[in-house]
């Protein structure tokens, strides 16, 4: 049973930085890409920010310079830097993960961490 189990949400003032984890387990398939979402209250669910094959990433426009997304390999654990927090970033964040097993690619998500930016 593949699990990806996110940490690191909470409560910060505009300005400030908090660190998101999601490591993953339950599978000896490679987790690639992994990512991270976000939904608002109201909004749909967007793509924050990817990463594949360990190095190759892209980010939404609303948080290029600010999020940094990385990944230890060993660990099957990405994470999200996110400094220079505003409040439009407040959501829930979600961890995703793909694994391709015999052609077909499976979606897995974490259960999400709220993040909330104050003014």
């Amino acid at each position: 049973q593949v699990q990806l189990v996110e940490s690191g949400g909470g409560l910060v003032q505009a300005g400030g930085s908090l660190r998101l984890s999601c490591a993953a387990s339950g599978t000896s398939f490679s987790i690639n890409p992994m990512g991270w979402y976000r939904q608002a209250p109201g909004k749909q669910r967007e793509l924050v920010a990817a990463i594949t094959g360990g190095t190759s990433t892209n980010y939404a426009d609303s948080v290029k310079g600010r999020f940094t997304i990385s990944k230890e390999n060993a660990k099957n654990t990405v994470y999200l830097q996110m400094n220079s927090l505003k409040p439009e970033d407040t959501a829930v964040y979600y961890c995703n993960g793909r694994i391709r097993r015999f052609g077909i690619m499976y979606d897995y998500w974490g259960q999400g961490t709220q993040v909330t930016v104050s003014s």
